[in-house]
């Protein structure tokens, strides 16, 4: 691994930054639990775990089918996902609304929400002609696990987890 330019103890814009300077292993896990112990046996012996990282290495996808995908289900799903879009819509423009039409327009934007919703997921079943007929969820994983800590914690870190 080469050199990466922010410290670990450094912040970035959303938290702390996700980079070690010098990275060095302390070991490959098949699972994530057992990186997950070994982090925890350092923090337990007082090892600043600040400067350690557990990386997830040789991913996978994995797509589960869940069912038919049929002309029915692709209009139900687009006009469920429309009222959901028109009610928070129709709730933004109530707040400007008179009181006594808030409920109205709130109603009438999750009406033409679930209408418009309806007719873009027919539009777009359409297009796909039968390619993908099914429903799916999809994930990313990691099949091992590697523990790195900055390159001078390095051998404090392997003398602790020697210790296990």
């Amino acid at each position: 691994m080469g050199r990466v330019s922010q410290p670990a103890s450094r912040r970035g814009p959303f938290g702390p930054s996700l980079t070690l300077d010098y990275p060095m292993s302390l070991g490959v896990f098949d699972r994530y639990e057992d990186a997950q112990a070994a982090v925890d046996h350092l923090s337990d012996r007082q090892f600043p775990v600040e400067h350690c990282l557990i990386v997830g290495t040789e991913l996978k996808a994995l797509e589960r089918v869940t069912g038919r995908l049929t002309t029915g289900r692709a209009a139900l799903g687009g006009a469920l996902s429309g009222v959901w879009l028109g009610l928070f819509v129709g709730l933004v423009f109530a707040l400007f609304a008179r009181p006594s039409d808030a409920l109205m327009t709130v109603l009438w934007s999750s009406l033409f929400g679930a209408f418009f919703g309806l007719v873009w997921a027919l539009i777009g079943y359409a297009f796909t002609r039968g390619r993908r007929d099914f429903t799916s969820v999809r994930q990313v994983v990691a099949t091992r696990f590697e523990v790195l800590t900055e390159h001078k914690y390095a051998e404090q870190a392997r003398e602790l987890l020697d210790q296990r």
